[in-house]
């Protein structure tokens, strides 16, 4: 079984919301997923991205290939995100 870290489709019509999910390369769009790994919202104003990193780590640890959307995804959160040195 092949995994993959992709968008699920949620929200109103024209009002989208996705959730980034860990999922079966095999599984439609909207179908089943393993586990939620973020949130991603492109109605705000900068576009929000909420991703739950010990849970992105563990599945990228295991294999899981972000798809190109994700993966930009990503990385444009981590570059947002303040970093924390000590």
């Amino acid at each position: 079984m092949a995994v993959k870290l992709r968008l699920t489709r949620k929200g109103a019509k024209r009002k989208p919301f996705y959730r980034i999910v860990a999922a079966d390369s095999q599984a439609p769009r909207d179908g089943r997923f393993l586990e939620i790994v973020g949130t991603y919202d492109p109605n705000r104003d900068p576009a929000a991205v909420v991703l739950h990193d010990d849970k992105l780590q563990y599945w990228l640890e295991q294999g899981a290939q972000p798809t190109a959307t994700v993966a930009n995804l990503i990385k444009k959160a981590r570059k947002a995100a303040p970093e924390t040195s000590v």
